[in-house]
């Protein structure tokens, strides 16, 4: 059996395709596997485990569903949703890890990470995002009144927005040095990442890195066997996932 892993689905109420695909994917095709790992941003914006919406629900009763089925489920926080806590790790039968884990499976070994600590060429949002991790701070954002922190979600996706309109498209990308240091560390050949938004696989001094892409047109997954890494994608309206095509 597999292990795959996904991220970057920004699941939100007005893009109902993709929470659809997903929904059909934890059915179909992560219903088969080992293990499924989350890497981040699953949602567009999480405000608390509080979270009223029709759309949380569903995602926990899923993911509690496949987690009881037996699939392991892990979680990852993403820059969009590094307030999920422990509230809905548990709904959903799952374990969050850390920012950087190492995932080892049928003789294979990978780092796996969200990947915004890896775009240290963008100093305005590894400012933001040193502060968004802190523990104070995120324990005053999930003590604030639930309205209070959607309204602060829905300003930061605007800002976040309009700053990234205006930067070099190279800056929000990963640094080379940092994804080789980062490999160095924890003595791996390979390393999975989303954020970027840039699906691909790229020789790297370490070994490999490999690319998750956002769920929009296309559904991204890695699966992780003996054989080793296919990085695969599928059309987000095949509701079915009958087909999934590897990249090339």
């Amino acid at each position: 059996m597999s292990v795959l892993f996904i991220s970057d689905l920004h699941l939100a109420p007005e893009r109902p395709a993709v929470t659809r695909a997903f929904l059909s994917f934890l059915n179909g095709h992560a219903s088969q596997a080992e293990a499924l790992y989350i890497l981040g941003d699953l949602f567009e914006a999480w405000v608390g485990d509080d979270d009223p919406t029709e759309l949380a629900a569903q995602v926990q009763a899923s993911l509690e569903q496949l987690s009881q089925s037996g699939v392991k489920l892990y979680i990852q926080h993403g820059n969009r949703d590094f307030l999920i806590g422990r509230r809905f790790i548990q709904r959903c039968g799952a374990e969050l890890l850390n920012d950087e884990h190492l995932v080892q499976h049928q003789g294979q070994t990978a780092l796996v990470m969200h990947g915004d600590s890896l775009c240290t060429d963008d100093v305005d949002y590894q400012r933001f995002r040193r502060k968004a991790r802190n523990p104070i701070y995120k324990w005053c954002l999930s003590h604030l009144p639930l309205k209070r922190r959607q309204k602060l979600a829905s300003d930061w996706r605007a800002k976040s927005m309009s700053a990234n309109s205006n930067k070099a498209t190279a800056i929000m990308d990963v640094n080379s040095d940092a994804v080789d240091a980062v490999m160095l560390k924890h003595q791996v050949e390979v390393l999975i990442h989303g954020h970027t938004h840039r699906p691909d696989q790229h020789q790297v001094s370490q070994g490999q890195r490999i690319v998750l892409g956002d769920w929009h047109d296309l559904g991204w997954v890695i699966s992780m066997s003996d054989s080793g890494f296919a990085l695969q994608s599928f059309e987000i309206e095949d509701l079915n996932q009958i087909l999934v095509r590897k990249q090339q």
